[in-house]
């Protein structure tokens, strides 16, 4: 129904739609050619944009592209094509009917755009606030990783949390959990991010680009971007009459991953719509120290949607997606004489049984695992209103987390968790006077959980309410841009109160209690007690950018963050099965302020790109997790899991990275980084113990270095070849977080992966099939990494001269296989 009615809008006379939406002197067209600068040679397929409008173009034979009906105004036009120089510039519509662009051939892969955090599209040399993307081609060459966030976590600055090849949360400069806001298309991901183990819900296979703000970004985003954000942009329209497609397939050699995924796209006359449906599997990852791990297996299915109109007056897309997941549960019991995995098979836990090689070998999910849901709802509007723009980002999303921990009642969820969000997002852009890109905004989101028919209750049910209002202001004067802007929000919590009938369960497990007299029926406890909080804060930013020469800039920024508690760093008081931990709140914490200072250097010159980026971030109220422990020393043992509770002190987090990438030839590129985080906890006045003083989930040092050919021009019918070598090294991480037995020292090791692919083309120069292969680990080492929950999964009691916990993923090689196709729509006169 949405797409008929779509289709009649699109196909309504044009005259009346602008007689009924846009003044006739609003609209103009673009057109232009696309030419080598050396020799005046048109550039055929390269790929000219305006991202703010959301519309794209590909160069023809003859080197020209157009765009119909664009709305007057100054927007910002990227040209880019391979082994050229990305070309920006902004233009003025309202003047501009004819627009030449000469490319110039370079090496270096410069000139990104970015749209997240800012009012307009931006290049990121140009922002002050420290930032980073990467798009399609670095995506596909990834393929070895499990999830999206996988895909990203090895980019200078950023990290992540794992629980197995694919469950990963994102951290940037040492920043996790509810810190950082992981958007899909600007619109804000909910899915119980408090968990250890949960992952982000999206399919990896509909994204094409990542953009990530790597500091507080409280400014534009509200509480929980404190640390961060990464924004997961699915694919751009296509061109105006094309219809594009793709058929893909991804195997993996270490756990037999099997991903294949289905893509559909099409642009006529302004109506967009697409579709990608996506499926994988993989039996449970192996490594030489502990052969395969078992329950760490997963089966995901997933698909969306979109269709939307793109017009002189803007654009509307409305997308719909659902993501369905059945991931295992790891525990990391193991037999005492032989280490091999065991596995619950009764209640009482009386006598775990050695996994038998055909299950570990195995796709067949088992009986104690978790199903994650997601469906998603959300629109993305672009409305061309006055001489500015009115953003409008709405969305909904239901999150239902299931995990099944009786292994004799395998119908039975122990945690059943349902999460309905509803986002807002509304900001309107213009200019002030002489050229003051101004923005005036307001965001939030509105939640309501429930616990559901479970055994397990971390978190009660709660209803959740975040506003705020905001301003950006942006200036160039000459060589410097200034940007500034502040923010007030405010975040109300509603948490009710829950009663535990610790036997009225099926089977005698417990259940909610939701009869009379709750604190007078036998066998009934009290859960969680009513809670009503409301919490509110100032943030804001200040920053400059200054372009000493077009090959070297500085820039800085200050920024203020804030930060609300969450609903389990408030309430929690129960076991999250996944986790392995029974978690415990403190509903008297305050909200985290922060004060981050960014300051950057970068050198660009024809063979050679450099920077430096460091950072210092004093966060107050800081809140953490640490592990109780009994009188003698042990674990507090909670209903069968480890205790973990929420504490709060002041910390500092700083460092930097540092990129050197070389090119001494057009087609060999040496790229180089370095990323160093450090977190201290400052505690709450007087001297911090030695076991205190570092925080948690530290990422140690780290370097990377990759050497990497390209070859664009390939021989015959295969174009775009590359190749690359890559080396990362982890040092030890041994400032860490040693109280109560919580976090121990991590070893260093050293990481070898390497890639090739090229596309296989037809007599018009026109891909047929795609080929990406990756290696990783291809040295097969032992090793654990600090980032990593799986380290701490094992028994209770560990042979001396053993190294307890779980080794990451050994030797890894994919194959990634694309066959893309296309068809032009347009009819020709």
């Amino acid at each position: 129904m949405l797409f008929i009615g779509f289709s009649a809008f699109a196909d309504a006379p044009i005259v009346s739609v602008k007689k009924a939406t846009v003044d006739e002197e609003a609209v103009g067209n673009l057109s232009g050619t696309v030419t080598d600068k050396a020799d005046g040679k048109p550039v055929i397929g390269a790929t000219v944009s305006i991202p703010d409008l959301k519309i794209g173009s590909i160069t023809d034979v003859n080197g020209k592209y157009v765009f119909n009906h664009v709305p007057k105004g100054v927007y910002l036009v990227q040209v880019s094509y391979l082994g050229y120089a990305t070309f920006n510039q902004k233009v003025d519509f309202t003047k501009t009917s004819v627009f030449n662009v000469q490319l110039q051939t370079s090496s270096l892969e410069a000139g990104e755009v970015v749209i997240t955090g800012v009012s307009k599209a931006t290049e990121i040399k140009r922002s002050p606030v420290p930032m980073v993307a990467v798009g399609k081609a670095y995506l596909d060459q990834r393929a070895a990783s499990g999830n999206i966030i996988d895909q990203i976590a090895n980019l200078p600055g950023i990290s992540a949390v794992t629980t197995g090849p694919n469950v990963s949360k994102p951290f940037i400069h040492g920043l996790g959990y509810n810190r950082v806001i992981t958007l899909q298309d600007g619109i804000r991901q909910e899915g119980q991010q408090w968990g250890d183990e949960h992952g982000i819900e999206v399919d990896q296979n509909s994204i094409d680009r990542v953009e990530v703000i790597k500091g507080p970004a409280s400014l534009t985003y509200g509480s929980d971007a404190i640390g961060g954000v990464v924004n997961l942009i699915t694919p751009a329209p296509a061109p105006e009459g094309k219809i594009l497609g793709s058929v893909q397939g991804i195997y993996g050699t270490n756990q037999g991953l099997l991903n294949g995924s289905f893509r559909l796209q099409g642009n006529q006359n302004g109506l967009i719509w697409g579709t990608v449906v996506s499926a994988k599997e993989a039996k449970n990852y192996q490594n030489e120290h502990d052969g395969r791990v078992y329950a760490t297996g997963y089966k995901e299915k997933d698909a969306r949607v979109m269709v939307g109109l793109n017009k002189s007056w803007g654009y509307s897309y409305l997308h719909a997606s659902v993501f369905d997941d059945e991931q295992d549960i790891p525990d990391g019991s193991r037999d005492s004489l032989t280490r091999k995995f065991t596995k619950q098979i009764t209640e009482d836990d009386a006598f775990r049984p050695i996994v038998p090689e055909s299950e570990l070998n195995s796709y067949k999910i088992p009986t104690l695992h978790q199903h994650v849901q997601l469906y998603r709802i959300y629109n993305n509007s672009n409305f061309i209103l006055g001489s500015g723009n009115l953003l409008v980002n709405l969305g909904y999303q239901f999150s239902h987390r299931r995990e099944y921990t009786h292994p004799e009642d395998g119908d039975i969820a122990g945690l059943n968790l349902h999460l309905s969000t509803y986002t807002y997002d509304v900001k309107y852009n213009f200019n002030i006077g002489n050229d003051y890109e101004t923005t005036f905004g307001i965001n939030g989101q509105y939640q309501n959980n429930t616990i559901g028919d479970a055994t397990d209750f971390p978190i009660p049910a709660y209803h959740q309410f975040d506003i705020g209002p905001f301003f950006v202001i942006k200036k160039s004067f000459g060589k410097l841009d200034l940007s500034a802007g502040a923010r007030f929000d405010n975040r109300s919590f509603s948490g009710n109160a829950a009663y535990v009938d610790t036997l009225g369960g099926p089977h005698g497990f417990p259940t909610l209690y939701t009869g009379p007299n709750p604190t007078t029926a036998p066998n009934v406890k009290s859960q969680f007690d009513a809670l009503n909080k409301n919490f509110s804060g100032v943030s804001g930013s200040f920053g400059a950018t200054y372009n000493v020469s077009d090959e070297f800039l500085v820039k800085g920024n200050i920024a203020r963050g804030f930060r609300a508690p969450s609903i389990a760093e408030l309430s929690a008081n129960g076991p999250d099965p996944g986790s392995q931990i029974y978690h415990v709140g403190d509903k008297n914490f305050k909200p985290e302020f922060s004060l981050q200072e960014d300051i950057g250097a970068f050198l660009t010159l024809p063979n050679i790109s450099a920077s430096v980026e460091l950072f210092n971030n004093d966060i107050s109220n800081y809140i953490f997790q640490q592990q109780l422990l009994d009188k003698t020393g042990a674990p507090v043992i909670t209903q069968g899991y480890n205790t973990f509770t929420y504490v709060q002190s002041k910390a500092r987090i700083y460092g930097g990275e540092v990129n050197v990438d070389l090119h001494p030839l057009p087609w060999l590129h040496f790229e180089n980084s370095l990323s160093l985080t450090y977190g201290e906890n400052k505690g709450n006045g007087g001297p911090v113990a030695d076991s205190l003083k570092y925080l948690p989930f530290i990422p140690p040092l780290h370097t990377h270095s990759e050497l990497r050919a390209n070859f664009n021009g390939g021989f015959k019918s295969v174009k775009g070849l590359y190749a690359f070598v890559g080396f990362d090294h982890y040092s030890a991480q041994n400032r860490f977080f040693a109280a109560y037995g919580t976090e121990t020292a991590t070893p260093g090791y050293n990481l070898l992966s390497a890639g090739l692919g090229g596309n296989i083309v037809n007599k018009a120069g026109q891909p047929v099939i795609k080929l990406f292969i990756e290696g990783t680990n291809l040295a097969n080492v032992n090793y654990q990494s600090n980032m990593s929950r799986l380290k701490y999964f094992d028994n209770k009691d560990v042979p001396d001269g053993v190294r307890p916990g779980i080794f990451n993923m050994g030797r890894n090689i994919s194959f990634k296989v694309v066959v893309p196709f296309g068809f032009n729509t347009n009819k020709k006169s």
